[in-house]
């Protein structure tokens, strides 16, 4: 599909990403994910059941996005595409918490447009996935060592070790609801830098 064929959304959001990639328009950015977190939240939410990892999710995946905007091509929607990295993330947590797997129609996002369209991946893993993955992994450790220590430690122990809420609160001696607001404030910081940063990462 070429950009003239898209709909007036997907050619505003074709715009944005240009801006955002070739120009690193902060507002862009911006609106983006303003126009997205709330749809891209739902469906996570929708997969994983808990709205704290939908956040969690939500946030890695324009992360992932932003820092990937140089492989997007105009094959697909910009929407398309951000669907198919949310629902790679969604399906990666549901693997490693051992979830119960989710079916299509209930993660399904639609809009005023009609249904969002994204690709669910493949479970066969291949090296070329593995190497992309380890490379995403490298850019949002880079990202996150950007955070000042006392939110990098936290964030690192919440999303690369996989620690629960009261694992941190434990091995920090915090209360939990310290650790709570710690990774609230931590997740906007990220948004922030992922804002500031995506057009050099």
């Amino acid at each position: 599909m070429e950009p003239h064929q898209f709909n007036d959304k997907a050619q505003r959001d074709y715009q944005l990403v240009i801006a955002a990639r070739d120009k690193g328009d902060q507002r862009a950015y911006s609106d983006l994910m303003r126009y997205y977190r709330e749809p891209i939240y739902l469906m996570l939410l929708r997969m994983t059941h808990s709205p704290v990892d939908a956040d969690d999710l939500t946030i890695e995946t324009f992360g992932k996005a932003f820092c990937s905007l140089s492989s997007y091509t105009p094959q697909n929607t910009f929407a398309t595409w951000l669907f198919a990295i949310a629902s790679n993330n969604g399906i990666d947590f549901i693997r490693k918490r051992h979830l119960q797997m989710v079916s299509l129609s209930s993660i399904s996002v639609t809009d005023d447009d009609g249904a969002y369209e994204y690709p669910i991946p493949s479970s066969d893993a291949n090296p070329e996935d593995a190497l992309i993955l380890r490379q995403r992994g490298i850019m949002l450790r880079d990202i996150v060592d950007k955070l000042k220590p006392r939110y990098s430690k936290i964030v690192k122990m919440r999303y690369f070790d996989e620690m629960t809420y009261e694992e941190i609160a434990q091995q920090l001696n915090i209360p939990l609801g310290t650790v709570k607001i710690q990774l609230r404030r931590a997740r906007m910081l990220l948004a922030q830098i992922i804002k500031t940063h995506a057009n050099s990462l």
